[in-house]
């Protein structure tokens, strides 16, 4: 089965990529809704408009939205560096959680992860910043680019983490 992944999201190819999943890539453009009191709220709406968007009436559309949260507050992609090392100090030494909302065929099933941040001081966040490329990533970080850098560590799925759970995937047999 060929899957439409309605995401741009390098991390989410490699990951289809991995398990040997035939797919295309349609990137979506989709009003994002937040709702910092309600994160599993905001990834369901945010992954299901993702792949309305991409149109063919759902017909194999995996679409997905990944935040990052902490204490009532939700960290998406920063808009620059400077908001991205104010999201690394945010969230050093601490424990935030990780949702990812995946939309298939219109539904949609929701994963949460926690990952614990090393103390980070500037020089670290300095170091991490000019190896990643930080405002493309929910939060400002990849676990899967010299995330041992700032991660301590985490619960969870790790896909989950990098923006695409696979637990979802199995049940919908799109990967084993």
């Amino acid at each position: 089965m060929k899957i439409t992944l309605a995401s741009g999201s390098p991390r989410r190819a490699k990951i289809l990529e991995a398990f040997g999943v035939d797919f295309e890539v349609v990137k979506t453009y989709a009003v994002e809704v937040m709702y910092p009191e309600d994160p599993v709220r905001t990834v369901r709406e945010n992954a299901l408009a993702k792949g309305a968007a991409a149109g063919a009436g759902w017909k194999n559309v995996l679409s997905a939205d990944t935040i990052v949260w902490f204490n009532g507050r939700i960290y998406g992609k920063p808009s620059d560096l400077d908001e991205a090392r104010e999201f690394l100090h945010e969230l050093s030494g601490r424990t935030h959680s990780v949702f990812t909302g995946v939309a298939f065929r219109g539904d949609v099933k929701v994963v949460r992860s926690d990952v614990t941040f090393r103390s980070l001081g500037d020089a670290a966040i300095d170091e991490y910043v000019e190896r990643v490329k930080p405002t493309d990533r929910a939060g400002a970080y990849d676990i899967d680019e010299s995330g041992d850098l700032i991660v301590e560590s985490w619960t969870g799925s790790y896909e989950n983490i990098m923006g695409l759970p696979v637990e979802p995937l199995r049940e919908w047999g799109i990967v084993r």
